[in-house]
């Protein structure tokens, strides 16, 4: 070897760029993620911090009225844990914002099936789960539209 050339160490080539409309539906699933899951963690600590404002609205009253608003404020925290990492990595943890729309279904399905049960006359809890069903259909929709707009940007972008 040449003593006066200098040893080449080899680059590790750059990763390619992310597509600028990658990036744009990564942007929109974190948008549209963020904003249900800053709503829920709202309405969550509100249920855990003032129950008696909320305790009527269920027909609930006194210690146990308290307690199972505290408990479904609770219930909306743990609920509320897998959004952070869909929001800061959306390409990264896909089959965790899968997990999070199933949850949004789920609740708007369960919440549709105790409203449909609900027998007549009690129109100020009926109100309040009508309330958390169109909250619950309008989050699945825009977080599943803005899913799918990432794995059909993802697919542009492999061909």
């Amino acid at each position: 070897m040449d003593a006066h050339k200098q040893p080449t160490t080899k680059q590790p080539a750059s990763a390619p760029a992310t597509p600028r409309g990658v990036r744009a539906a990564a942007w929109g699933v974190r948008g549209a993620f963020a904003l249900v899951f800053a709503v829920n963690v709202q309405c969550a600590l509100a249920f855990v911090a003032q129950p008696a404002a909320y305790a009527p609205a269920y027909e609930l009253s006194g210690a146990a009225g308290t307690a199972a608003v505290q408990g479904i404020g609770v219930a909306f925290l743990m609920w509320n844990a897998t959004y952070p990492a869909v929001i800061a990595q959306p390409r990264r943890f896909r089959s965790l914002a899968v997990v999070v729309l199933v949850q949004q279904a789920i609740g708007l399905v369960g919440e549709s099936c105790v409203r449909a049960g609900l027998p007549v006359g009690h129109d100020l809890l009926a109100a309040n789960i009508e309330r958390f069903i169109a909250f619950d259909a309008v989050g699945l929709a825009l977080m599943a539209a803005a899913f799918l707009w990432l794995l059909a940007a993802e697919r542009r972008s492999e061909r």
